[in-house]
């Protein structure tokens, strides 16, 4: 289970050497030190379950979702994030893995991001529709349909079934809310292709 410090102080009771309490139970592997004031009581618990307790706001999205999803091929190892306002990017290298953390629009973070809860823990992340438009935001700006296709398809080697699955509607709404080049090629990418279908 992951706790704040100030909870773990909390439960120590009226001990007067809290901290002191605090490093003997990190020393013998009842606490495990997260970042600076977090901490995890399960050292077999999975990363992923603990990224929206470290830095947040914050949802998962970017490679780590597309991959989650079979977007992508790769296994991703680093837990990428979604943030916003906080103007710099993030990252922490934990006993838990490595998590990075990066701005996109406030006016796009609170939409489309799904709540999971798995044994006690809940996290966030984005759907496959947010996931994308996330990771394409990031991405230097893209000429045409030719430039997004060998992005997609070649450079980020997005899975094309998958792809034909994603809701056209909701990348759509979506692109709305970035203002980015690329979201809106990709809606209108999108568009096209129902339209040819």
């Amino acid at each position: 289970m992951v706790y704040f410090n100030k909870i773990i102080k909390n439960n120590f009771g009226n001990l007067k050497n809290k901290n002191t309490k605090l490093s003997r139970e990190v020393k013998k592997g009842n606490l495990i030190r997260i970042i600076n004031g977090l901490y995890e009581t399960n050292p077999n618990t999975p990363g992923y379950l603990l990224a929206t307790s470290i830095y947040g706001p914050s949802y998962i999205s970017f490679e780590y979702a597309l991959s989650s999803y079979g977007l992508i091929p790769e296994r991703v190892e680093t837990i990428t994030c979604a943030t916003f306002s906080k103007k710099k990017n993030k990252i922490f290298h934990t006993p838990f893995g490595t998590f990075t953390y990066k701005d996109i629009p406030s006016l796009a973070y609170p939409k489309e991001i799904i709540l999971k809860t798995e044994s006690d823990y809940s996290y966030q992340i984005a759907t496959p529709e947010k996931a994308i438009c996330d990771k394409l935001y990031t991405l230097h700006p893209l000429k045409n349909y030719a430039n997004l296709e060998q992005m997609l398809f070649q450079d980020l080697r997005i899975d094309e079934e998958k792809f034909t699955q994603l809701n056209p509607k909701i990348i759509e709404q979506l692109s709305t809310l970035y203002h980015s080049s690329n979201i809106n090629l990709l809606a209108n990418y999108l568009k096209r292709n129902e339209k040819n279908e």
